[in-house]
């Protein structure tokens, strides 16, 4: 969400933005995620804000933004083994700013960064790991950079693999991928020209663009077994400051590839009402890479099952029917496996799903704002 979906900030507290700036090993840090404090934070003071669309600019724009608070890197995908194994994966990693400005310091450790990273694999029909890190963007453990492309936190990392080309790698206990993404279609701009609004006040929006269909191979590993895969991934790529409604609890973000070579994004912002937000919208790419703004009336949604986390209780969407009216798109969305929640600093859902009816293909689904409060914040994402 993604996300756009969705969207997104994500927000990182530890111990205050002094921890930015104090030297200390990274070992004693103490961090907690509360993306809805972030995302509704009462000032913006000193952060650029998204309010008008501006031009993109590559490979610039595939780096950071300090002058935003936060921004995120998002890869989804859907891959096949040579033996015909079904497996999904996510990776993505979040900036955060913890203070608008830094001060001089003369260490290594001073920065006013952090990065958070999740890694998740699943592996039909009941296979699913997840995996989270966070670390200081200071003296090379995490950070970004656009020419030559690369984003990392300690070992994991997306980076610039040639023309055209990125690599993805990352390690943990029983899972690792290891996978080359094509650049496939071109960038896609949501929103308007790239502003992608979460809420109706002014400067509640993010910038945002995407790579909808990326052809990859490479290999997955999970729980000691390595497959050798092929597929299609999905890149988002978020920066802004705040992008909240002050009435919104979570969203449902959408990322569809539809085997005639259309592509669907569409994230649902839910109120506490049970409404839905009014600027909640999408995307539809058609084969050649050209695109248009989907409204919330092109798209209706009906959850038809529920899956209860064992873990945290929550109650998720497990099942949909999802409509684009104007392109006559009607799809049953079914999860590869029910459980891929991932408990994390917040949980929330986020998985690899199967589509059928009008058309069929495959996709990924991220739902927020279901699970209850940990440590007596909303589990809200992206």
């Amino acid at each position: 969400m993604r996300w756009i979906v969705v969207l997104v900030l994500v927000g990182v507290l530890v111990g205050g933005a002094a921890w930015a700036l104090r030297p200390a090993p990274p070992e004693t840090v103490q961090a907690r995620l509360a993306v809805a404090e972030a995302l509704q934070a009462p000032s913006d003071a000193g952060y650029a804000r998204a309010t008008a669309p501006r031009p993109f600019i590559f490979p610039q724009d595939n780096g950071p933004h300090p002058e935003f608070r936060t921004e995120w890197w998002y890869y989804t995908g859907n891959l096949e083994s040579d033996k015909g194994e079904r497996l999904g994966y996510q990776f993505t990693i979040f900036r955060q700013a913890l203070a608008p400005a830094s001060s001089e310091r003369a260490s290594d450790w001073a920065t006013r960064q952090v990065y958070m990273a999740h890694f998740a694999v699943t592996r039909a029909p009941d296979g699913f790991v997840s995996r989270e890190r966070f670390s200081r963007g200071a003296a090379g453990l995490a950070g970004a950079q656009a020419d030559p492309y690369r984003v990392w936190v300690e070992t994991w990392e997306a980076a610039d693999a040639g023309p055209g080309l990125t690599r993805l790698r990352a390690a943990d206990g029983p899972m690792a991928i290891d996978l080359t993404l094509h650049d496939g279609k071109p960038v896609v701009l949501q929103g308007d020209a790239g502003l992608s609004q979460k809420s109706e006040e002014a400067g509640n929006a993010s910038y945002y663009y995407s790579r909808t269909r990326m052809p990859t191979q490479g290999t997955v590993t999970l729980n000691g077994q390595t497959y050798t895969v092929t597929g299609s991934s999905w890149f988002d790529r978020e920066f802004g400051t705040s992008a909240l409604g002050p009435n919104v609890v979570g969203w449902d973000w959408f990322a569809l590839q539809l085997d005639d070579g259309r592509d669907v994004m569409y994230y649902q912002l839910r109120r506490n009402d049970g409404t839905v937000e009014p600027v909640s919208s999408g995307t539809l790419v058609m084969p050649d890479g050209s695109s248009r703004r989907l409204s919330r009336d092109e798209v209706n949604i009906e959850t038809l099952a529920t899956w209860k986390s064992p873990r945290t209780g929550a109650v998720y969407p497990a099942k949909w029917r999802f409509q684009v009216l104007s392109a006559g798109i009607a799809v049953d969305i079914t999860p590869v496996v029910a459980d891929q929640e991932l408990d994390v600093s917040f949980a929330y859902w986020e998985g690899a799903v199967n589509l059928a009816g009008s058309a069929t293909g495959r996709g990924y689904v991220e739902m927020t704002g279901y699970a209850a409060a940990k440590n007596g914040q909303d589990r809200v994402q992206r």
